[in-house]
This record gives C-alpha cells, sequence and structure tokens, in this order.
C-alpha cells in the first residue's frame, strides 16, 4: 500500500468514526430517557444503540459490511468456547467467593445445598442465560468490536485498544449517576473502580476478537459474562458494600480483572498495541 493509499485509509477511518459517534450520542442519550420515562424495556434500545450507529454509518458511507467479521471463526472461536464460558466463572469464584469468606459480603444463597444453589445457577447462566444474553450483547459488540476498534486502529489514534475501553465504559456513566448501574456507597469510587474493571474486561475481548477474526466469540463473552456475574454471582450476594467489593463497581472484581487482562496480554501472540 502506497503512502497516500495509507493516508486515504486513515483518513477514511477518521470520518467513519465521526459519522459513528454523531448517530451513536443521541442514540444513547435518547435511549436513556425512554428506559427512565417510559419503560426499561428501552433498555435493549440502548444495548443496541452502537450496533444500529455502526449499521447506519456503514450504510451511509458505503463502506459495506465485509469486515464486521461475521464469519463464524472456525477452530479458533471453538478453542475459545470454554475460555468464553469459564473466565466469568473463574473472576466470581475469586471475587466474590473471597468477599463471602472473609465476610466483606454476605452470600444469600438458599438453605440446604448451599454449593448446590450457587452450581445450578452458574450453569443455568453459562447456557441458557448466556444463549439469550448474546440478543442484547450483539448489539453492543457489532458497534463496539465490530466498527470502532477497528476504525480507532485504522485511525492511528494512539493505544487504540485502551481508548476503546475507555468509550465504552464512559458510555455506561450516565446508568451509574443515576444509580441504577453498580452504584456503590461512593459513587466517584465506583465511577474509577468500574472505569478500571471495563477497561481490563476490554483488553481481554478486544484480543479475543481480533486473534480469532471473528465479531461472535466477543459477543459470546459479553453475554457470558453479563449472564454469569450479574444473574448468579451479583444475585447470591448482598449487604450494605457489596458494590463496594463486588460487582463491575467492585474493589474485588476490578483487580481480579486487571491481573486477568494482564495475563491474557502476556499470553496473547498478536503484535497489537493496546
Amino acid at each position: 500500500m502506497s503512502t497516500i493509499e495509507k493516508e486515504e485509509t486513515v483518513q477514511s477511518a477518521r470520518r467513519g468514526l465521526l459519522v459513528f459517534f454523531l448517530i451513536l450520542i443521541p442514540l444513547t442519550a435518547i435511549s436513556y430517557i425512554l428506559a427512565l420515562t417510559v419503560t426499561p424495556v428501552y433498555g435493549l434500545l440502548l444495548m443496541w444503540a452502537p450496533g444500529i450507529s455502526s449499521i447506519l454509518t456503514r450504510i451511509l458511507r458505503r463502506e459495506g459490511f465485509a469486515d464486521i467479521s461475521l464469519r463464524s471463526g472456525g477452530r479458533r472461536t471453538l478453542r475459545a468456547i470454554p475460555f468464553i464460558l469459564l473466565l466469568p466463572v473463574a473472576v466470581g469464584l475469586l471475587a466474590y467467593g473471597t468477599a463471602w469468606i472473609t465476610g466483606l459480603t454476605e452470600y444469600t444463597g438458599h438453605n440446604g445445598n448451599v454449593v448446590g444453589a450457587l452450581v445450578g445457577a452458574i450453569l443455568i447462566q453459562m447456557s441458557v442465560g448466556t444463549a439469550m444474553g448474546i440478543i442484547s450483547s450483539a448489539g453492543e459488540e457489532l458497534g463496539w468490536r465490530g466498527y470502532m476498534l477497528t476504525r480507532l486502529t485504522e485511525a492511528r489514534v494512539p493505544k487504540p485498544i485502551l481508548m476503546s475501553g475507555l468509550i465504552w465504559g464512559m458510555w455506561h456513566i450516565p446508568a451509574i449517576l443515576i444509580g441504577s448501574y453498580y452504584s456503590g456507597p461512593s459513587l466517584a469510587l465506583s465511577i474509577v473502580l468500574f472505569m478500571v474493571t471495563i477497561s481490563s474486561f476490554n483488553i481481554i475481548i478486544s484480543l479475543l476478537r481480533l486473534s480469532t477474526g471473528s465479531i461472535w466469540p466477543a459477543v459470546l463473552l459479553h453475554a457470558s459474562w453479563n449472564a454469569i456475574i450479574q444473574d448468579a454471582f451479583d444475585r447470591y450476594t448482598s449487604g450494605k458494600n457489596a458494590y463496594l467489593w463486588t460487582g463491575e463497581s467492585g474493589i474485588l472484581v476490578a483487580a481480579t480483572l486487571v491481573i486477568a487482562a494482564w495475563f491474557f496480554y502476556r499470553r496473547s501472540t498478536l503484535d497489537v498495541r493496546l
């Protein structure tokens, strides 16, 4: 590729990002307003705002859909499935387990077979919960990893993976500010910890998408994380400091994901800039 062609690619990616954000920002605002004032069902529209924005951008700019990576990924995706399903379980057991054992939070499992109840919940969310979660997680992944990540790289934005994680995190902040999403006892601390958590998770999910060459592993990991962490571990955790130590704005979850992201990055064979 000549120097002129490279520069054209850079400029095209930057224009694409501009259109993407010009659509995403008002669509996100409208989704938040509808979810708060009309019905929470519009939360699904919110999760699809990135995907809708990316699709409209591709159509308006006639970019096509060839690079969206909708192919299955073949053996690379199949080999990634155990990791996709077990990562949230491992993070949950380490972070939430530590909180339960030390008394930082309370375990609210059913009386009787405590372990069996938790295992059952995890298995249900690994299968049924993850399958159902694909509906919403696909909307985010089509936008974040299916469009924004690749355009940030092509636009030569410094540290594109870290930048995409910061943008993804900031997109969630309004929900934290209004108290509807992982708002702990200290709002400022919740935001900082949430940004650490989501930036770390973004490193893992971005490298997974790039290493497999498919968007589907990212969709599955996003869905399994939401299902297992939110609908299994969160539901079995209570206490006034639950969101201080656990959840996506919790100290233990943030610390565990930082370690996981560092390990996954060091094991990655991709020559990419964070």
